[in-house]
């Protein structure tokens, strides 16, 4: 039941923060649990902050007779996940510190983001989506960061980093309308097998917290999957065959007559029988970078002029994704995003 006019909160109903001074008593209730929370705030702090929160504020005098009150404070009445709001509300007053050690780090950080897109609060928006962007990166080397970070993180209660399904980031960064994190989250989600991603019962997938976004692929990001599945198997081939298979002695070679092209040809003909579907071409290329390194048949001229080709394909491959998916480039998506 939630409390009636000029009433009392029980103290069970009272959440986190409870100003004993505060002049307003925001009062939410979960539909989805029943559970009812009131918070014990500041009009004025919650109002210079947003101005959704402004125009609710903007009520008669408590001492009106069609004003709910409880605890000689107006009551305003929201809808949205307790645990959210709280951490919101914290957020306002303290300041927030957002940590991606396991997959509750990213539901609290969906929680701020939810509502700060909600209620327009443009710095916690902010800074929920570059913290965001440090695991679902908008950079190249951000991305390898992501990679190395993946490959020696020991499992958080048996899921492995990033923790977080892509699917979940996915379907956040469409509830919240941030589009930045989409092609890496896309890029990663390519890796995994379709009939895995519909069967819907990967461990990630199945973590239950009040602030999960729906485990749901969306029919747009599914073409999406589509797109950079197949873009991605066009990247090995096409690296394998023309970078090594069918790649020329550099300018300058200082091997044997030969030598080098014939290392490369191998080269090629060992990774076209290797190298498998869930291979990303953007870590596999500086695999291969160090494999080559290694090979006493090709020339330090020929091993130059290939890490230098390569590092050039995989930035321009960086930048082409977007736009694979139909999104305007890093530079304008940071723009819209992060402005």
């Amino acid at each position: 039941m939630l409390p009636a006019s000029r009433a009392t909160i029980p103290p069970q109903q009272r959440g986190e923060p409870w100003f004993e001074d505060g002049n307003v008593i925001v009062l939410t209730e979960d539909a989805a649990s029943d559970v009812t929370v009131a918070f014990k705030v500041h009009r004025g702090v919650l109002a210079r902050h947003s101005e959704v929160f402004q125009s609710m504020f903007e009520l008669p005098s408590p001492m009106a007779e069609d004003v709910e009150v409880a605890e000689g404070c107006q009551v305003v009445r929201m809808y949205d996940r307790p645990t959210e709001l709280s951490a919101l509300i914290r957020a306002l007053y303290d300041g927030v510190s957002f940590q991606y050690e396991s997959i509750q780090d990213f539901f609290h950080i969906a929680g701020i983001l939810r509502l700060a897109t909600k209620y327009f609060i443009a710095h916690l928006r902010r800074q929920a989506i570059r913290h965001l962007l440090e695991t679902w990166p908008h950079t190249l080397d951000g991305h390898d960061r992501f990679i190395e970070r993946a490959l020696r993180s020991s499992p958080v209660g048996d899921l492995s980093y990033p923790y977080v399904h892509p699917v979940h980031v996915l379907n956040l960064a469409r509830e919240t309308h941030v589009s930045i994190i989409i092609p890496s989250a896309i890029y990663i989600l390519s890796l995994y097998p379709l009939p895995d991603i519909i069967r819907g019962d990967h461990p990630k997938l199945n973590v239950e917290h009040p602030s999960r976004p729906s485990n749901q692929l969306s029919a747009c990001d599914l073409q999406d999957y589509t797109l950079v599945y197949q873009h991605r198997i066009d990247l090995v081939m096409d690296f394998i065959r023309k970078y090594c298979c069918e790649r020329e002695p550099a300018k300058g070679c200082v091997g044997q007559p030969g030598l080098c092209q014939k290392a490369f040809f191998r080269l090629g003909s060992r990774l076209s029988r290797s190298w498998v579907v869930r291979t990303g071409p953007l870590t596999y290329m500086v695999q291969v970078i160090d494999e080559l390194a290694k090979d006493p048949n090709v020339c330090t001229m020929c091993r130059r002029t290939f890490k230098k080709d390569v590092l050039a394909l995989r930035e321009k491959i960086w930048a082409e994704l977007p736009g694979i998916i139909g999104l305007p480039s890093w530079k304008e998506l940071e723009e819209m995003d992060m402005s």
